[in-house]
């Protein structure tokens, strides 16, 4: 199987009732270089709520998936829920990141669509599988997850993914952060589900290996 890409497309939910819409694309700015300085990709915001990010390499988009939306959680306005639609696409890498009208850029771009239709928040489609059932379960599934977090849930997340071994990072570096208890921490790691939620991305960034779908 050739090498395969990722390209995330999504738009913030709601973005007309944000009262500080300047502050909301510097955050949203910010994750996507952030994310694509450490995967070697690119990113950027357009038609004011829509961004999208292209990856080198499949087996960083969900995670990079979770911590877009878990940044914009974190920094919501006290009165509005910050969040996004975010569909993700994976193909063949044959003409490369720097074709943004490509066959994965447009499957994105669709799925986001579709996505916009239904209640869910985040999608996930393989140009080169067929439909995989399970993977939409386990994707519904942490869709669901991330809609129950609250601000200070997506925080301590949004940093465990900033490691580059986030399932190791220790509840007391978090705490060192955070300036809180570690205590504190294991409480918001817990309400964020983050054991179910790494071993989830974990299986999901093998699945999405190369070498691990080659038949």
């Amino acid at each position: 199987m050739p090498r395969r890409i990722a390209v995330l497309t999504g738009d913030v939910i709601e973005s007309r009732k944000v009262g500080d819409r300047p502050r909301l694309y510097r955050r949203l700015e910010e994750t996507l270089a952030t994310l694509a300085a450490r995967h070697g990709g690119h990113g950027e915001r357009f038609r004011g709520d829509g961004f999208q990010l292209a990856l080198p390499r499949a087996t960083a988009a969900m995670e990079a998936a979770v911590t877009l939306r878990a940044a914009l959680i974190e920094h919501s306005e006290p009165d509005q829920r910050w969040d996004a639609r975010i569909a993700v696409a994976i193909g063949p890498a044959e003409q490369g990141m720097s074709e943004a009208d490509g066959e994965t850029f447009i499957a994105s771009g669709r799925a986001l669509d579709a996505l916009s239709s239904t209640p869910g928040h985040l999608a996930l489609t393989l140009l080169d599988e067929p439909e995989d059932e399970g993977l939409g379960l386990l994707l519904r599934f942490i869709d669901d997850l991330l809609d129950g977090w609250s601000p200070y849930a997506a925080e301590v997340v949004g940093l465990s993914l900033g490691h580059d071994t986030p399932q190791q990072v220790s509840q007391q570096a978090l705490a060192e952060r955070l300036g809180i208890s570690q205590p504190s921490v294991h409480k918001r790691l817990r309400a964020a589900r983050w054991a179910l939620l790494s071993d989830s991305l974990a299986y999901l960034q093998r699945r999405l290996d190369d070498q691990a779908s080659t038949p």
